[in-house]
């Protein structure tokens, strides 16, 4: 079954969404983040995807009042993975230790794939890798920067390093319900055997329908954000067709 992650994304500590990764371009939906994640998880969501976007531009973990009082808040009944601004194994481990499910690795990624290893060897199941793409390029520094790497040749690195999963984010698309870019998300799930959750752009129960189709049974999920704080898409009606 497919796992649908709602979003809490994280700026000067309170739940926002960006507009094409745009920190200029935020819309607050919520003051606490915690009370969001209450409410996730009364919508009877399992897994939670939260990432600290000062923190993926700072280098370094900048609303961790606002993740600490989330894991505070749905204790053991919700998996929450994190990223953004995560750069050293004393931070992994950190978080890791709070009781976070996982913690996604994106920058570093690039920059110091060995430590995703290491990372990976140490705490096995429990690190990601995130790669964010922007014109089919990866970009790091919470998007402020592009590479020379596509997302494959990026994924490919950490084939047999015990990554537990690749959160793919098309950054032309997210944000702004453009919908899901299929096509490469399922290219990228095919090219390698980690895990890939879709991210960026699901708009609507056509695109939960297409989560729930044979096509997209490469993916383990994907993540909602606009689509559920904005009511395009219903939690329960969502959950109960991915269920099936």
């Amino acid at each position: 079954m497919p796992i649908l992650f709602p979003a809490i994304d994280l700026k000067d500590g309170e739940c926002v969404r960006l507009k094409l990764g745009l920190m200029e371009e935020a819309t607050v939906y919520n003051a606490d983040p915690a009370d969001q994640a209450k409410a996730f998880r009364a919508q009877g969501f399992t897994h939670l995807h939260v990432v600290d976007l000062n923190g993926a531009f700072e280098g370094r973990a900048v609303n961790a009042g606002a993740v600490d009082a989330i894991l505070s808040a749905v204790g053991t009944d919700m998996k929450v993975q994190l990223g953004g601004g995560i750069r050293r194994m004393e931070d992994i481990e950190r978080w890791l230790d709070k009781g976070l499910s996982r913690v996604i690795l994106g920058t570093v990624a690039v920059r110091d794939p060995q430590l995703v290893r290491e990372a990976a060897k140490r705490f096995p199941g429990r690190v990601a890798v995130g790669i964010d793409a922007k014109g089919g390029y990866v970009a790091v520094e919470g998007w402020a920067e592009s590479s020379t790497l596509t997302a494959i040749d990026l994924a490919r690195r950490f084939e047999d390093a015990g990554v537990s999963a690749i959160i793919y984010t098309d950054i032309d698309r997210d944000g702004i319900l453009a919908g899901i870019n299929w096509d490469s998300t399922v290219e990228l799930a095919s090219a390698v055997r980690i895990p890939v959750i879709a991210s960026g752009g699901l708009a609507s129960m056509d695109d939960i329908e297409r989560l729930a189709s044979p096509e997209a049974a490469a993916l383990e999920g994907a993540i909602s954000g606009r689509a559920l704080y904005d009511g395009r898409i219903d939690p329960v009606t969502a959950l109960a067709r991915l269920a099936r």
